[in-house]
């Protein structure tokens, strides 16, 4: 039996090559060994590839988070996923390519808040490194996974900083200087995974059952669709806020890669077309 198919995280049931292709890199990268060039490269296209979205749990019908699921989910059918599903895939995929991974969740927003992101800690050489494929308006590339770490993209500071110790060891993730998830080190099994998506989209805990989060990186910036219409940052330009209609708001998650049908489609129209109803005066 391979290696990958003992795996309690059932990484066997992502395709290196497929994934490889979705996110637009050659076969090569699946076959030399794998070094921190090549971190970079995987961690960058896929945020630029494979975009943040909540929109299957706004229609209601989310399939899961099992690896076959989530390998169906954002390779073969290209609907776009949160955190407990990018993470997922690109942890698995590292693992396919002999690296050494470890994944953590996370406290969104503070250590008050309950244990819903997912994060990877990947090995290399000597040197950790965060990656962060699932948060949707984090790291392009993985940073040095030591306290004080510092790194720069698009204008954007990223840092990371050690709180505590032993058992209540954590890491507080910050962008331009406000926490965005505080990440801790006790073990995760697949079991938690599971149980973190039930809390993300099947109650009012977090935003993604009462609110339209779609993200993706570009090469020269970021793209973020809400209910309330698009937000594009460009590095060395001021941020471009657009008011949208609820169907230019669905186009707008077409354009950020989330693929949907036309029943779908008509079906997203109706949510966002509810949620602008509540939305604040301009």
């Amino acid at each position: 039996m391979d290696t990958a198919d003992r795996s309690p995280w059932g990484v066997g049931a992502y395709d290196v090559a497929a994934y490889l292709s979705a996110v637009g890199l050659p076969a090569e990268f699946g076959e030399a060994a794998p070094d921190l060039e090549t971190l970079k490269a995987l961690h960058t296209a896929h945020v630029r590839s494979l975009p943040f979205s909540n929109v299957q749990v706004l229609l209601g019908d989310h399939p899961g988070v099992t690896p076959e699921v989530v390998f169906a989910q954002l390779v073969e059918r290209r609907r776009g996923g949160y955190c407990f599903e990018h993470a997922q895939l690109f942890a698995g995929i590292l693992e396919r390519l002999g690296l050494s991974v470890t994944r953590h969740l996370g406290r969104v927003g503070g250590p008050e808040n309950s244990r819903t992101h997912l994060t990877v800690r990947v090995s290399l050489a000597g040197r950790d490194y965060l990656c962060d494929p699932g948060f949707g308006f984090s790291l392009c590339e993985p940073m040095p996974w030591e306290d004080g770490a510092e790194h720069v993209e698009n204008d954007r500071v990223f840092s990371l900083a050690r709180t505590g110790q032993g058992a209540s060891t954590a890491w507080e993730f910050r962008r331009d200087g406000e926490v965005q998830h505080v990440i801790d080190e006790l073990p995760v099994v697949p079991a938690d995974v599971a149980a973190g998506h039930a809390v993300t989209s099947m109650t009012t805990l977090g935003p993604f059952t009462r609110h339209l989060m779609v993200m993706r990186h570009t090469d020269n910036g970021h793209v973020t669709v809400t209910e309330a219409g698009r937000t594009v940052r460009e590095r060395g330009q001021e941020t471009r806020q657009e008011r949208l209609s609820p169907a230019e708001v669905v186009a707008a998650v077409e354009d950020a890669g989330v693929r949907i049908d036309r029943g779908e489609r008509e079906r997203l129209i109706a949510v966002v077309e509810t949620m602008q109803t509540e939305l604040p005066d301009d």
